[in-house]
């Protein structure tokens, strides 16, 4: 940790190689005493006599102002110190804190020093080895989203970690046979700079500023906080993930504010040969992995999560990133070196294979420990339930995507096969429309996937048609029957097992509202009561390495084998596997259905 407290006194230390000098400032309400700090190599440093743990802080640090060089030094920007863990307030958007030359003290959130340890968090002991195993259930989470409307929990802990650990909550995630949820971004982000002017905010968090300290909006009582939810919901058999964003921060574009890096030091963000910045993210910056410093806070932060909060494992955004320098490539140095951590070794690592930079879909190319989020998965499976493809191609997606991943008859399968995920319609949305409706987000519905592979049943939203209610019914249900049938690790986004709808908004991040709030008053508890049923069946059928072993037999839905022609043919509306012991699962286009142990009434081949 950057500021480490003792009986005798407190070192704080960053880095900022370029700067020429460096003040720590601490803060007592709003009165700020700067000491000046002294350079040992990258590093400045400063012993300050007494236990400062809970004091607030930050940095100022002084330099050339020279954007276009890369050189954002301003002595009137507080800065938040790169490995805080705590921080007094949230983030939150002023012109200030880009215009050069005006002080930012009264909008930058200060750090406080940790003690020892943060106080209630985990001792410094080898962690726990992982609940989650790859083959289970994923139950993808946003803290607020899950909470805010459960009638069950009380007001005070609505949208908080801490609700998380609420009985009502844990009840709802046993039922669905949940192995780990996976928090979307909880560490303190801030707004993307156009949203205040509409009257908006950041639902989502994938804006963050420094990677470890938590959101105080989300989590008020820090990693103690944390820690204790992990905790609670390990000791139901449930796992924890963290949804960690280490592509970009919220600093942003050239026009974006200076808040930590960029006033200490910009060479963690990759810049082209003319010094402008690289965005390989879509979010105006992006960090630069082939710095060492950058994979070194980075590590830093994994085992901070690990050792303190006792978290499984992680998803990481737009993982490609991680691995450029500036392209991407397979044995990029982060992945030796979270492979060779004692702590993070055994951690389940998730990645999202995809950026927007040169070579940037990448699914199939992690390391082979690595599980991937597998977008050919959803996208190919809604092809074939509108009607677009054939049972082959939905039969290779089901059995583990081996075009993509290699066997996986003797090994974990890497899939992470979803319906649905935080960006883009909901499952219910996908039956319901054809078209985004993003109206609300202020960019004249310009923002957002524009081909979601969804269909509308033949009504554009919602319908009183008893017919077009049936069909959207069956098709869920039989989605929902092909996620919970497949090899690998399965997702399922909050709220999709009961009907959740953002009424056809595909890029709901800036929508902190009822848009994404979940409506547990009316939700479908008839779909629910089913998705219970198929995680049940998956519970008791699933070996550790995938779902279905290859010793099965395909069938047509007569009970024959599976020929060539009964693949390819156009008119062929469904299959059957059944393995050596009878069990099995019958899909069938025509009802829409999927039925889970179907294959052992067939006849026999």
């Amino acid at each position: 940790m950057t500021a480490v407290s003792g009986p005798g006194s407190t070192r704080f230390q960053v880095r900022a190689p370029r700067a020429e000098a460096v003040w720590l400032c601490l803060f007592a309400d709003d009165a700020e005493r700067r000491v000046p700090m002294a350079r040992s190599d990258d590093d400045w440093i400063v012993d300050v006599p007494g236990d400062l743990a809970g004091a607030a802080y930050g940095f100022r640090a002084q330099g050339p102002w020279a954007p276009e060089q890369g050189l954002w030094f301003d002595p009137a920007k507080l800065l938040v110190d790169p490995h805080a863990v705590e921080l007094d307030r949230p983030f939150r958007q002023n012109p200030a804190l880009a215009q050069h030359g005006v002080d930012t003290a009264p909008w930058v959130p200060r750090a406080l020093v940790p003690g020892v340890l943060p106080p209630g968090a985990l001792p410094e002991a080898p962690p726990a080895p992982p609940l989650f195993t790859p083959g289970g259930l994923i139950y993808e989470v946003n803290v607020r989203g899950l909470t805010m409307l459960h009638p069950a929990v009380p007001e005070a802990l609505r949208g908080t970690i801490a609700a998380l650990a609420h009985p009502a909550i844990i009840a709802h995630l046993k039922k669905l046979h949940v192995a780990a949820i996976e928090l979307m971004p909880i560490v303190a982000w801030i707004d993307e700079r156009h949203l205040p002017p509409l009257g908006l905010a950041n639902a989502w968090g994938y804006n963050p500023v420094v990677p470890m300290a938590l959101d105080p909006r989300l989590c008020p009582g820090g990693v103690a906080e944390l820690a204790a939810t992990v905790a609670a919901l390990r000791a139901e058999g449930i796992g924890v993930l963290l949804d960690l964003v280490f592509n970009h921060t919220g600093e942003s574009d050239e026009h974006g504010p200076v808040l930590s890096l960029r006033g200490l030091d910009n060479a963690a963000y990759a810049h082209a040969d003319d010094g402008s910045l690289i965005n390989d993210t879509g979010c105006g910056n992006t960090l630069d992995f082939a710095n060492p410093a950058v994979r070194a806070l980075v590590l830093d932060t994994l085992r901070h999560f690990v050792r303190h909060a006792g978290v499984d494992g992680f998803r990481f955004d737009l993982a490609p990133v991680m691995a450029r320098g500036p392209g991407f490539a397979a044995d990029a140095p982060i992945f030796a070196e979270i492979a060779a951590d004692p702590a993070l070794r055994d951690r389940v690592l998730i990645a999202e294979p995809w950026d927007i930079g040169p070579g940037g879909y990448q699914l199939g190319q992690f390391p082979a420990n690595w599980l991937e989020w597998n977008d050919r998965w959803r996208d190919d499976v809604r092809r074939f339930w509108r009607g677009d493809s054939g049972v082959g191609l939905l039969a290779r997606r089901m059995a583990g995507s081996s075009d993509l991943f290699g066997p996986c008859a003797h090994v974990p399968c890497r899939s992470v096969n979803f319906l649905a995920a935080h960006d883009g319609f909901t499952l219910a949305d996908t039956l319901a429309y054809v078209h985004r409706h993003n109206q609300a987000n202020g960019e004249d519905n310009r923002d957002g996937h524009g081909e979601n592979f969804s269909w509308n049943n033949g009504v554009e939203g919602p319908s009183h048609d008893a017919a077009v209610l049936a069909r959207r019914a069956a098709f869920a249900r039989a989605m929902l029957g092909t996620l919970f049938a497949s090899t690998g690790t399965i997702m399922l986004t909050a709220g999709d097992e009961f009907g959740r709808s953002q009424h056809g908004n595909n890029n709901a991040y800036a929508q902190d509202n009822p848009l994404t709030w979940i409506d547990w008053a009316h939700r479908d508890t008839a779909l629910e009561d089913h998705v219970a049923t198929l995680a049940a069946w998956r519970a008791a059928h699933h070996p550790a390495r995938a779902l279905f072993p290859e010793d099965g037999a395909w069938l047509t839905l007569a009970g024959t084998p599976m020929t060539a022609a009964d693949w390819d043919a156009p008119d062929n509306a469904g299959f059957a596997w059944r393995t050596a012991d009878g069990d099995g699962y019958a899909i069938d286009r025509t009802i829409p259905a999927v039925i889970p142990n179907a294959a052992a009434a067939l006849p026999a081949a």
